[in-house]
């Protein structure tokens, strides 16, 4: 069966696990689909100085994007004693972990690159002023060059072989700009990826697996169908 690992938001600061981790893999599961909800690391105080020291000398990859990378790489290693499909696995991402998960999408290379990406409105700028200010100085800190701004955006980073994605967003939500997902839908169309852009009349930010957001129905009838297209 196909896998998905569901990366929560909170502007990688904390994770909204209830809205936006354990309801939806609770829901994966109804449809016959592995679920892992990852509780990457965020920036609290001391993580916060570590992630940026190793950030700034290049060395390796943020803490929070090196843990989606590995989880990618675990769930295809137990792929076989979890009867797992080990070119199905996805991510899927809401707000800050939407970015995250894109990120992973468009950055990562073999058993770390994932076969599809879900993205609830997604943090995708980081460039300043256009993406979302929590989130942007939580992952690149307080005063980040325009070289880490632009490789950390994940519509400058869309190639042809980034995977399939699946984008949900409201065209209310004052939180994290709406254009951040239209945008990164644009660049997918532009490199001929097959993705499917949803944006809903209402809602605001952060519904997640809420069944008291007004278009819930509606939303998971459209990620039914498009899981069911591949």
């Amino acid at each position: 069966c196909p896998a998905v690992i569901v990366c929560p938001g909170g502007s990688y600061h904390w994770l909204d696990t209830r809205t936006e981790g354990d309801g939806v893999a609770r829901w994966l599961n109804s449809q016959g689909i592995a679920a892992f909800v990852l509780r990457y690391r965020v920036a609290g105080v001391l993580a916060f100085v570590t992630h940026y020291r190793l950030l700034i000398r290049g060395r390796r990859q943020p803490d929070m994007l090196r843990d989606v990378q590995r989880s990618v790489q675990l769930v295809r290693e137990g792929a076989s004693a979890w009867g797992i499909c080990p070119t199905e696995v996805g991510v899927m991402g809401f707000s800050a972990g939407g970015h995250l998960a894109a990120m992973v999408a468009t950055s990562s290379k073999g058993e770390a690159k994932p076969n599809f990406q879900i993205l609830f409105y997604p943090v995708i700028s980081m460039m300043e002023g256009y993406g979302h200010e929590g989130s942007f100085h939580s992952f690149l800190g307080k005063r980040p060059g325009k070289s880490e701004q632009k490789k950390y955006s994940a519509d400058m980073n869309v190639t042809r072989i980034t995977p399939r994605a699946f984008i949900a967003l409201s065209d209310d939500d004052d939180t994290v700009p709406p254009a951040n997902g239209v945008n990164y839908y644009t660049e997918l169309y532009r490199n001929d990826i097959r993705a499917s852009l949803h944006v809903y009349p209402g809602g605001g930010h952060g519904w997640g697996s809420k069944i008291g957001f007004r278009y819930h129905e509606e939303m998971m009838m459209d990620l039914k169908a498009w899981l069911r297209s591949f």
